[in-house]
């Protein structure tokens, strides 16, 4: 020890860097959590940097920043020059480690990563089912020879990336979590005294297959149940203006509410009965996990990610993707049959209490990222099987 060296010093806590869409989608809120906690918590220096999209709100990176939270935003305009901002960043801030969050973002960041030199890079896959063609999973698999860990959200995720041949060994589940405590109140609003109404909370996307949900209503009106349906998400907007028409032409426009981006999701859901998501694919699905934290009983598609969540009669309903006829069926069940529904949503709120919380999550990522910015070998200098 130098004469000069304080015996109680200790290393600076180790650079994290979080690059993921600026789109604000489900990985966004993962990053954002996981860059809160590592401020939270002193174990990381995090960055959140996030690559410019159309949907990008101005408003919202301002509040982020009002918050305290440390943002950079990239253009997005074209990979290429994403990338090269990204090398530039990486080069000038030098993080220990580089969390490369979605699709094609993991792609980027890692290639960005790779190039400056960055010591340990971090996949986190957030969906089953992505756009992969020859070149991009080509690539993916190269850049997985040199990612210390390829992480999927849920363990449906993990199966998704290992039959796309991604490497036994480095690929882990870490589930996604929600902060429990805007649910606290969930039991003082007892389920019989709920609006008997829907909720989905999703971004506009053709992934998210609101249309199937609208069409599910209409044949519910057939049947005289006529429940509120209330939309709360951002998105795209085309897909956003195409379940408009859709509703006005099935006529349910005295029914559905587009809400936009709702600044407080869980009072939403903790004051109505059934919380649904139609979605084609999942990862780890936030919006169902609020549902069932909140007390609603939760329909969603049968498909991975949900699947994982959902036993279906146990702690919610699950129906075949694309088929309006089988969600108006679970939905009617529900509907007409309250303590039953009642029932379910009990079950997963204690799911979602016991398996889903945010500060669980955060402790395996934390661990996983110190664990890393601690080793000083590179993945890409071991032996690969």
């Amino acid at each position: 020890m130098s004469s000069g060296e304080s015996p109680t010093m200790r290393p600076a806590p180790p650079r994290v860097l979080h690059f993921v869409t600026g789109g604000f989608s489900g990985a966004t809120q993962v990053a954002l959590d996981l860059v809160r906690a590592g401020m939270a918590s002193g174990r990381n220096q995090p960055l959140l940097v996030l690559r410019h999209k159309r949907q990008t709100d101005p408003a919202r990176i301002e509040a982020l920043r009002a918050e305290g939270l440390p943002i950079e935003v990239l253009p997005g305009c074209s990979r290429l020059l994403t990338l090269f901002a990204l090398w530039s960043l990486c080069r000038r801030w030098r993080p220990e480690v580089l969390v490369a969050h979605g699709f094609p973002e993991h792609l980027l960041g890692r290639w960005a990563g790779l190039y400056a030199g960055v010591p340990h890079l971090v996949h986190v896959e957030h969906n089953s089912r992505e756009r992969y063609g020859l070149w991009r999973r080509a690539q993916a698999l190269f850049l997985a020879r040199r990612t210390d860990r390829i992480v999927g959200c849920s363990e449906g995720v993990r199966q998704s990336l290992l039959r796309l041949g991604m490497p036994a060994e480095r690929c882990i589940a870490i589930s996604n979590g929600i902060r429990l405590e805007p649910f606290a109140e969930a039991e003082s609003h007892p389920y019989a005294q709920r609006q008997p109404g829907l909720v989905m909370a999703a971004r506009f996307a053709k992934q998210k297959d609101h249309l199937t949900l609208i069409r599910a209503l209409a044949l519910l009106a057939q049947r005289g149940l006529r429940p509120p349906l209330l939309l709360a998400g951002g998105g795209s907007r085309y897909h956003e203006a195409a379940a408009k028409r859709l509703v006005k032409r099935l006529g349910l426009g005295e029914q559905v509410q587009f809400l936009g981006f709702h600044p407080s999701v869980p009072a939403l859901l903790m004051q109505h009965q059934i919380a649904v998501l139609s979605s084609h694919y999942e990862g780890m699905p936030l919006s169902l996990v609020e549902g069932m934290a909140a007390g609603c009983a939760v329909l969603g598609t049968a498909v991975p990610g949900i699947q994982e969540l959902i036993q279906d009669g146990v702690n919610g309903r699950l129906v075949p993707p694309q088929d309006p006829q089988a969600m108006a069926d679970a939905l009617e069940a529900l509907l007409r049959a309250p303590e039953e529904a009642a029932r379910l949503a009990a079950a997963g709120r204690r799911q979602a209490l016991e398996q889903h919380s945010l500060a669980l999550m955060q402790e395996r990522y934390e661990d996983l990222l110190i664990g890393l910015a601690t080793q000083h070998d590179r993945p890409s200098h071991r032996p690969i099987s």
